[in-house]
């Protein structure tokens, strides 16, 4: 039996793994880069000023800075572990022979329930989910739902404020 080229929630994630684009790698290490170099300098040097300020058991600035340098410190450990298990979209066997959207599509959708004007998505991994920019996750119930759909297909997504028919006017 031929063995299916649709990814599937298997694929999705192995162990840690987290699915990312070119892109998406490149922003989490820009973060990680500035929290490293330029963040921590800047901590450091407001606990040098609220140490010299005296006592330190009222001292506001001191405890602000404490909190922001755990803050700081806790994101870099989570940035590290992303990069470390970080698997590139562009890695994975795409579907594109059928049109099917998969992780990296970007699918043209049309809200059949309010006939509202069509909107485009851009499936990614939950680390880059991005509603402004319209890139939600293949994790969320419209990113599950549109993975594998294809031009033409009526789809019903459970959302979280109800069921919301669409239909699929584009995959690319």
């Amino acid at each position: 039996m031929p063995k299916s080229s649709k990814i599937t929630d298997d694929d999705l994630v192995t162990g840690d793994e987290i699915l990312v684009t070119k892109e998406g790698l490149k922003r989490l290490k820009d973060e990680l880069d500035h929290l490293k170099t330029t963040r921590r300098q800047e901590v450091a040097q407001r606990l040098k000023e609220a140490i010299s300020y005296g006592d330190l058991s009222e001292n506001a600035e001191y405890e602000e800075a404490k909190n922001e340098q755990a803050f700081i410190e806790g994101r870099i450990i989570e940035l590290e572990q992303k990069i470390k298990n970080a698997k590139i979209i562009a890695d994975k066997k795409m579907i594109m022979s059928g049109k099917a959207a998969d992780i990296g599509s970007t699918v043209t959708v049309r809200n059949k329930t309010d006939r509202d004007e069509p909107q485009e998505f851009t499936i990614v991994g939950s680390t880059e989910a991005d509603p402004v920019e319209h890139k939600i996750s293949n994790e969320s119930p419209i990113g599950k739902a549109l993975l594998g759909a294809q031009k033409g297909d009526n789809l019903d997504v459970d959302t979280p404020s109800g069921i919301i028919k669409y239909e699929v006017l584009k995959v690319a």
